[in-house]
């Protein structure tokens, strides 16, 4: 019987010519009823998911033969939109406006090939099919016409409103915030048409913001009454049968250092010293797995959730706090079931045996990073707490000497180490936003970072070599294009990148991060640096960390927060107990770990891009009542249509191009820089500057700065009474801005500059309020444990 692999090789054969139904059937020697009903299921099937294509004359065939791309539209406020190809190693396609054909953002969709630029110019194409749509629930503002209504959709790529009738409002009012289901698509000139299934309440009552963006990214708040009743199931404490097979580990002073606002406290660790003079690092982690069994509700509800997603005011966990906050939590003096990895580490900093088991520890103390801080850095200034953790002091100077050891070693192989600002904006009862501070990332934090890329980096060879199904955390080399115009940027400073080829090892851009320190250039360079490499995602296969320039490493040390290290945990426990899998074992675990890797690494996208719309919201609403006032500030990113400035407290606002009045600015792309036609002045990332707060968008959760005593710019008719070379060359007699808005769309303006008249559409697009280079830098960076 033909199968779906062995028909699309087939039809991807380069003799290949579209066949109808009943030539694949007489090819294929298709027999028997059943066999040929079986057949014409499996290429219906194929057709809807969008791997084959049925012609007009009914002939079969695969897009990529057809002049036709699958992937998802990443759609654009102003009407057009790119498809993102399924097929990596292929460039995006930009889709005009009036080619979507009723397309929206998310879309799995079919294109075809229009026009391409000459070589490595942009490709252009028409959407041809709708494969599956991405949005059957919309979130946005309600508006009353009477006898009928409108949503205007808060996801400002999907820029047409849903039509909604008179008898689908549901009790809606204008002004309302509604989650709208689609009963109909755009099609033509005609709007999507939707029906009204919940009203969050008006958009200016408390709350309704921060759950509009729960319902925008449909993130499950409640978890369903099967989830709950499992839950309730679990015991509170620990039994005499639980202690089966583990190690007991109650005897040793094990500690757990997070937040002072954590509740799921999933690790915990403890160093000594070995005769041998050799370090004995313990991690212990929550054993979820033992408790969420392989395929509950419990197992289901954790594997859509995802991860847990940390907003503004709330936390929306992926396990019920039953379990994350009680027994899975390691609280201080209980006993705790965990799942346990002991490195021995000499002083090189090398690990020179490991043990990894199922354990029962009891931790002596819940310390905070901040208390944790001041015993290592300010003994002399806090008595009180020496005298209260005495027992513990000597323990935490030791855990330093050992991080920073394996800090050095970790820099030494070349590990990329970013220092960025992060921020924590604390909110009131009614959820508004009472101040913004700074993170410090202090020895404490650095201490548990240290340790937890350890354990994920032991763990993760440890697995590997035992050829079992398992999960990694993967970041892959950044992308050859992407480097080179990296690399030809710092040259412009005077910085070689060393490298082979397209390629460069970590260590290289880790040495350019430590030349550059302290210099006026240095945030430049690591905000370009960040932007030039690939997110990290989870994968099936050991592809290596790049930032990290490990070989081998996994999510091990979260899994209360993280669907992956549940994963792991119970593929540990599995093959701790058996020895070793069955073969069908295999081959179904293997086909699952392909499956938990891209749901785990969707659902962590989703999750960020929450985060980081409810902290640009609640940066917007801080800055409300600022309006008017002046602050320094940092330029963060320039762009052909302005520069974003970073304030101290990491709120991020634009000043557009048209706001600097002192000139007229172009944007040279390879060196992100702005510089003055007249003056030759230059704004670049780094440069500090003191800007004014002049608008701010709740709707766009952004913020609008002017440059303070910026002088009105000198008109260009006036430029050839100045002295010869002031105007570099630029301005003749009699020529206007009419004269040189043509010239700029003719392509006559200096090479490698944009002005923000000729700009093209699809660059003009603005960044949320708030800085998107911190929640960049985590899905980058080690992967060790977030600061809850």
């Amino acid at each position: 019987m033909v199968t779906e692999q062995g028909l699309m090789e087939f039809m991807r054969d380069q003799a290949y010519k579209p066949m109808t139904y009943q030539e694949l059937e007489k090819h294929f020697a298709i027999e028997g009823a059943q066999e040929f009903k079986d057949f014409l299921k499996m290429l219906n099937a194929l057709e809807n998911e969008g791997e084959i294509i049925r012609t007009r004359n009914n002939r079969y065939g695969i897009p990529e033969r057809m002049n036709l791309l699958k992937g998802r539209l990443q759609a654009h406020a102003k009407g057009f939109g790119f498809l993102l190809p399924e097929d990596k190693t292929l460039p995006d396609v930009y889709i005009h406006a009036n080619d979507m054909h009723g397309a929206m953002n998310g879309d799995t969709i079919l294109v075809r090939i229009t026009s391409k630029g000459a070589a490595g110019g942009r490709i252009e194409g028409e959407v041809v099919r709708v494969v599956t749509r991405a949005n059957t629930q919309i979130v946005g503002l309600f508006q009353n016409k009477e006898s009928f209504g409108f949503v205007i959709p808060d996801d400002k790529r999907i820029f047409r409103d849903i039509f909604i009738p008179r008898e689908a409002f549901h009790g809606a009012a204008d002004g309302d915030k509604v989650v709208v289901r689609l009963v109909s698509y755009p099609e033509g000139r005609a709007a999507a048409q939707g029906e009204v299934i919940e009203v969050l309440g008006h958009k200016d009552d408390p709350g309704v913001d921060i759950l509009s963006i729960i319902r925008k990214y449909q993130l499950p708040e409640a978890f369903p009454e099967e989830v709950m009743r499992e839950a309730e199931g679990v015991p509170d404490t620990i039994r005499e049968e639980d202690l089966q097979g583990r190690r007991d580990l109650r005897h040793k002073r094990i500690v757990t250092i997070d937040g002072e606002d954590a509740k799921d406290l999933d690790d915990a660790v403890n160093v000594e010293r070995l005769p041998n003079g050799n370090y004995l690092l313990g991690v212990h982690i929550a054993d979820v797995g033992y408790y969420v069994k392989e395929n509950s509700a419990l197992d289901k509800e954790a594997f859509n959730r995802g991860c847990s997603v940390y907003l503004v005011d709330r936390v929306i966990p992926m396990l019920p706090h039953r379990l994350s906050n009680g027994i899975c939590s390691l609280n201080p003096q209980v006993n705790r079931l965990t799942m346990s990895c002991e490195m021995e580490i000499d002083a090189n900093a090398k690990v020179v045996r490991h043990d990894i088991f199922p354990s029962i520890i009891r931790t002596a103390e819940r310390m905070t990073y901040t208390n944790v801080r001041k015993i290592l850095t300010e003994a002399d200034q806090e008595p009180e707490l020496m005298e209260r953790y005495k027992d513990l002091v000597d323990d935490f100077r030791l855990m330093e000497e050992l991080a920073m050891k394996l800090r050095a070693k970790r820099m030494r192989r070349g590990a990329i180490d970013f220092d960025f600002s992060e921020s924590k904006i604390l909110v009131d009862e009614n959820g508004k936003p009472t101040d913004i501070v700074k993170r410090e990332r202090s020895i404490a934090e650095m201490i548990i970072e240290e340790f937890m890329l350890a354990a994920n980096e032991t763990v993760a060879e440890h697995f590997y070599w035992l050829k079992v199904p398992f999960l990694y955390r993967i970041h892959e080399d950044p992308d050859s294009e992407k480097l080179m115009h990296f690399m030809e940027f710092v040259a412009n400073f005077g910085y070689v990148v060393r490298g082979k080829g397209n390629s460069v090892h970590p260590r290289a851009l880790q040495t350019l991060l430590e030349e550059i320190k302290g210099t006026k250039e240095e945030t430049v360079i690591s905000t370009v640096m960040l932007r030039s490499m690939k997110q990290a995602r989870y994968d099936a296969q050991s592809l290596g960390h790049f930032g990290l320039a490990a070989e081998f490493y996994t999510h091990f040390t979260s899994p209360i927060r993280r669907y992956p290290d549940l994963v792991i945990h119970r593929m540990i426990r599995e093959v701790l107990t058996h020895g070793s899998l069955s073969e069908q074992r295999m081959e179904y675990m293997a086909a699952r770990m392909e499956d938990i890797a891209r749901q785990s690494s969707e659902r962590e996208r989703i999750a960020v891009d929450a985060e980081r719309e409810t902290d640009a919201l609640k940066k917007a609403e801080f800055m409300l009542d600022k309006i008017g006032e002046e602050f320094d500030g940092i330029i963060s990113s320039v762009t052909s249509f302005g520069m974003f400035v970073e304030l101290d407290n990491t709120v991020e606002g634009l000043i557009r191009l048209s706001d600097l009045t002192d000139d007229y600015y172009h944007y040279h792309e390879m060196q992100h820089v702005l510089i003055g036609e007249r003056t030759s002045k230059i704004y670049r990332i780094g440069d500090e500057v003191r800007i004014r707060v002049t608008r701010v968008n709740m709707d766009e959760h952004t913020i609008d700065f002017e440059m303070v005593d910026m002088k009105p710019r000198q008109a260009r008719e006036e430029w050839r009474t100045l002295p010869a070379g002031a105007g570099e060359g630029r301005s003749r007699k009699g020529q206007g801005e009419g004269t040189r808005r043509k010239k700029a769309a003719a392509g006559k303006r200096k090479p490698g500059a944009a002005s923000i008249q000729a700009a093209s559409p699809e660059k003009k697009k603005r960044k949320p309020a708030s800085g998107s280079r911190t929640r960049k830098k985590k899905a980058v960076a080690s992967g060790g444990r977030k600061i809850k």
